[in-house]
């Protein structure tokens, strides 16, 4: 792949960027002398903070590049996967967060072994460890092509070089300055993102309207695709039913996503930092798929050699002072916000979950503070071998994380969707079901041609089935739900006359907050609009 002329003006922009994040980091690391400090903060992070971060944390590179590379070969259509965050968060705010923030932990898997056992509870962790040191290295790879466009460094060398970055300012801050360096991250993101859209509308060929009735002619802006094939992969079907279970188990069982949460002040900042995410994700979407669609109008449909790379050589394309460095720190900053987010959560789980709880239990908050980062740079090593193993690929970096997910997230869902809802699993049980439906998924991945959203479904289907079955087989029917249940959380508030609320907001499990009525008329209100969309143009 060819470099373009950088130059020193956008050297100037990228530099400035990249030693404001490291800065950051450095400046917070004076508030981290703990374990805890490190893992979840000092309790006193602002909820919207939070949300940026959760919100930068999902987008990634991989939406920046491969939401466009996407749409460009498949049209709108792709947004169906995206269509379900309200009710995702709808269910993980129910359910999920107050599981996890009343308990006081920082690993969120600390929970399986509460209602289930220990063993449950190492399973999780090392399905999390391996799955988000998959994806992450996606993330890494998306961010490398970055550098190796801009600079003509060879991916392998700039695979390297963001993760030292990355690695500097998680390793000094934690958590913290995971969050805020996210915040600045976003704003870089915001940013490039309106500086391309504008860009690209005042280059197209045709104004834009006129411009979208061509792309509706040719089947590129039907957003709706209503079709019950299971081999397509973008139907609303999917998006609604199948993406919906896996975008559960990524905001509600993923510690990565669930660790900042823990930073909150309160569970009502912890919630809304979820509803942040809620009611912004389609906007995002849209607006990086419709990118995807114009693209393929300005460039004619023609095809490349890597589709990651079409804002990279748009953005080149302009010869404006000052913008490929702008792109460059968006793309960047995009990939870090995931990348630190990934570091510190799989440092931390490494830590509490096993070094902690099998190696050494008794040890000072200082020894674990050490023990953390020494992990961080671990893993920030082991992503490095996959990110390598991606440049082989050239389709859209977006879809092929989606799909590595894919393969873990049914046990994810089945393990927390049992603990939380079924009376008679054990821990026998549950890990057979784990073990059957991994089976069961490898079978259908390599001798059907159904669409991989649907991994999460059949997984997580067969892991239910089986675990219940084998646990009434080998443990018989139990007498009473377990009280890290739903029912058995909000027996003992009732039994020992907890407050059900704080602040006007629930922190039992299981109850709906009254701010959380908006998202199905949100989700309803975003399918409408998409057709809408489609119709009047």
């Amino acid at each position: 792949m060819l470099a373009v002329e950088f130059g020193l003006v956008n050297w100037v922009v990228l530099s400035i960027y990249l030693s404001a994040t490291i800065f950051l980091g450095f400046a917070l690391s004076r508030k981290v002398s703990s374990a805890d400090d490190f893992f979840v903060g000092r309790k006193n992070i602002p909820w919207w903070a939070i949300g940026t971060s959760v919100v930068a944390t999902y987008v990634s590179a991989l939406s920046f590049l491969g939401g466009p590379a996407w749409a460009y070969s498949e049209g709108l259509s792709v947004i169906a996967i995206h269509l379900n965050y309200p009710i995702v968060i709808f269910l993980v705010i129910a359910f999920f967060l107050p599981f996890f923030f009343n308990s006081g932990v920082a690993s969120i898997y600390e929970y399986l072994e509460r209602r289930f056992g220990p063993t449950s509870r190492s399973v999780i962790s090392f399905i999390f460890l391996i799955s988000q040191s998959l994806t992450t290295s996606a993330v890494l790879y998306a961010t490398a092509l970055v550098i190796e466009f801009i600079t003509g460094i060879d991916v392998v060398y700039a695979i390297v070089i963001i993760t030292l970055v990355a690695l500097i300012y998680t390793v000094m801050g934690g958590i913290a300055a995971v969050i805020w360096t996210d915040v600045i991250q976003a704003f870089v993101l915001f940013i490039g993102a309106v500086i391309i859209v504008y860009a690209l509308i005042n280059n197209l060929s045709l104004p834009l309207g006129e411009t979208l009735a061509i792309l509706k002619s040719e089947g590129k802006t039907n957003a709706l695709n209503f079709s019950f094939d299971p081999t397509q992969v973008s139907t609303v079907w999917s998006g609604v039913i199948a993406m919906t279970l896996f975008h559960i188990t990524v905001y509600g069982a993923n510690q990565m996503m669930v660790q900042r949460t823990l930073a909150s002040k309160s569970i009502g900042d912890a919630k809304k930092s979820f509803l942040m995410m809620a009611y912004l994700a389609i906007f995002i979407y849209f607006l990086f798929f419709l990118l995807g669609i114009l693209f393929y109008s300005y460039y004619g449909g023609r095809e490349f050699d890597n589709s990651n790379t079409i804002i990279l050589e748009f953005a080149s394309s302009l010869a404006i002072p000052g913008l490929m460095g702008i792109i460059a720190a968006s793309v960047i900053a995009a990939s870090m916000s995931s990348l630190d987010s990934a570091l510190n959560s799989m440092a931390t789980v490494s830590t509490i979950d096993f070094y902690q709880k099998y190696i050494r239990s008794n040890a000072t908050s200082t020894h674990y503070l050490n023990v953390s980062r020494l992990f961080t740079i671990f893993w920030a090593a082991v992503i490095i071998i996959p990110a390598i193993m991606y440049t082989n690929s050239t389709g859209s970096v977006l879809e092929t994380m989606s799909k590595v997910g894919s393969y873990f997230v049914g046990a994810k869902l089945a393990m927390f969707g049992l603990g939380f809802f079924s009376k008679h699993t054990t821990e026998r049980g549950l890990l057979i079901g784990v073990g059957v439906g991994f089976l069961v998924l490898w079978w259908v991945s390599t001798n059907t041609d159904i669409a991989w959203p649907w991994f999460c479904a059949i997984g997580g289907g067969v892991n239910i089935t089986v675990s219940i079955l084998a646990s009434l087989m080998i443990d018989g029917p139990q007498r009473e739900y377990s009280k890290f249940s739903v029912k058995g959380q909000q027996k003992y508030f009732s039994d020992n006359g907890l407050s059900l609320t704080q602040d006007g907001w629930f922190l039992v499990p299981g109850r709906i907050d009254k701010q959380s009525y908006g998202l199905p008329i949100f989700f309803i209100f975003s399918i409408a609009a998409l057709y809408l969309f489609n119709l009047v143009i």
